[in-house]
């Protein structure tokens, strides 16, 4: 099949008559004569657009699966630290003493034993977030909970935080009147 330039399509379909096609061409042989002559550099207009567009689209992109695998590793976090929690998590004692701690500004409480208390108060032992309950886990578990989310432990800070009194060594004399 042979290839017809659009010029003699629309001359074909009567779409536009020979002396139209012919100016134009004239015009257009100009205009390439003219800046042959002047040795101006044409810009493709419609190049530099499809360039652009095709790197707006590149960053887009780029952007897009940025978002998705730091999405993709936040659920990732997620996952491990759910699974710390279920396959290390301290059974609590639904008959024993309540057991009261502060979490975002609110007064919480969980059932312990009284040895699974002492090991809180001690800090052995941590409470942790698990979805909307509370588990107890090891002190050591914490910690690799801690360096994943660590607004997913809950640390009894006014509890376990040992001062160090600067002076513990020195005696304070019985007979010192205030």
């Amino acid at each position: 099949m042979k290839n017809i330039s659009l010029q003699d399509q629309l001359l074909k379909a009567g779409l536009t008559n020979k002396s139209k096609a012919s100016k134009v061409k004239s015009q257009k042989h100009k205009k390439l004569k003219k800046q042959r002559n002047n040795k101006i550099e044409t810009v493709d207009e419609t190049a530099l657009l499809a360039k652009q567009a095709e790197a707006d689209r590149r960053e887009k992109d780029k952007l897009l699966n940025a978002k998705r695998n730091q999405e993709a590793e936040k659920n990732q976090i997620a996952g491990q630290v759910k699974q710390l929690i279920a396959l290390n998590k301290i059974e609590k004692d639904d008959e024993g003493s309540a057991f009261n701690f502060t979490h975002n500004d609110k007064v919480k409480a969980i059932y312990v034993s009284d040895e699974l208390r002492d090991r809180i108060v001690a800090g052995r032992a941590v409470i942790v977030q698990l979805a909307k309950t509370y588990e107890v886990v090891p002190a050591a578990v914490a910690e690799k909970i801690a360096q994943r989310d660590k607004q997913r432990v809950i640390y009894l800070d006014d509890v376990v935080q040992v001062v160090d009194d600067e002076y513990a060594d020195y005696q304070i004399p019985d007979d010192l009147m205030w």
